[in-house]
């Protein structure tokens, strides 16, 4: 009876997960074929290889020198998400615990906040010539630029967790004699360890998967993250999808087993009895 009252909702789910597990199964298959194999029908592209290889993925390795590129990525990814995480969670602590109580704090919120609506379009040309002229056209400065990028959504995520998390705790530390430095680092710092992978998810995958700021950025400077290097596999007249998505699915690995690895404190994004 279940199943039968429920079924557009099955509908719905089996809809959703369409939408995911065809593309996957179009790179997966498309990854591991010849090009000889791809024609232009339809059963071409959707029938499965001959022969599982991994030709592919070795040449796609050699194109786009896979390990530095890899390291690059890896690099950028890794220090932009702890300092974000450093940085971003003290600002949204500072600013939601205070923009209730001050104008000026409330502004600045929402002046920091309202950075989500400015395009990266708009800011490119200035950015790419100011950034060359600092000498900051290389990784560092992309890591620099992707802090301030993700600094709006990460606050408004923090300052919007500190609403789970009551004022007594704050409070009882402090009659305890501690600072409210020492509060945070020992009190909020931890219980914020939910939100904490939220951002880390979230500004991983955007950092990991960008092409536009590396690509402005560190145009000339031989510094190739992995969207930059899989750019190699298009050309003027076409492009080779058999490597292309051999790349794709080598370059999915490592942020998945993040994703995976930080599941668990997404899901319990909530604090539950911290004060009863």
């Amino acid at each position: 009876m279940k199943i039968k009252g429920n079924w557009p909702i099955m509908v719905f789910l089996i809809l959703g997960l369409s939408t995911i597990i065809f593309p996957l199964y179009l790179t997966i298959v498309i990854a591991f074929k010849q090009p000889s194999e791809m024609t232009n029908s339809i059963s071409g592209i959707l029938s499965l290889p001959k022969s599982w290889s991994l030709d592919n993925f070795k040449e796609a390795m050699q194109v786009t020198d896979f390990w530095h590129s890899l390291g690059n990525s890896l690099l950028i990814t890794v220090i932009t998400v702890v300092l974000s995480i450093i940085l971003h969670s003290l600002l949204g602590y500072a600013l939601g615990r205070n923009k209730a109580k001050s104008k000026f704090y409330n502004f600045v919120y929402l002046f920091i906040v309202s950075g989500m609506f400015v395009p990266f379009a708009i800011l490119m040309m200035p950015l790419a010539k100011q950034t060359a002229e600092m000498g900051l056209g290389n990784w560092f400065g992309v890591v620099l630029l992707y802090i301030v990028f993700y600094m709006p959504m990460n606050i408004l995520l923090y300052s919007g967790y500190l609403v789970n998390i009551p004022m007594a705790l704050e409070e009882a530390a402090k009659v305890d004699g501690a600072s409210t430095w020492r509060t945070y680092w020992k009190v909020i710092f931890p219980i914020m360890k939910p939100m904490h992978a939220t951002v880390a998810v979230l500004t991983a995958l955007s950092v990991w998967n960008d092409v536009m700021t590396p690509l402005v950025i560190m145009a000339g400077s031989e510094q190739n993250t992995l969207p930059l290097a899989q750019l190699n596999f298009q050309s003027q007249f076409g492009t080779n999808y058999n490597l292309a998505f051999a790349s794709y699915l080598m370059s999915l690995i490592p942020i998945l087993i993040f994703y995976v690895i930080c599941q668990k404190q997404i899901l319990n994004g909530v604090v539950n009895g911290a004060v009863k």
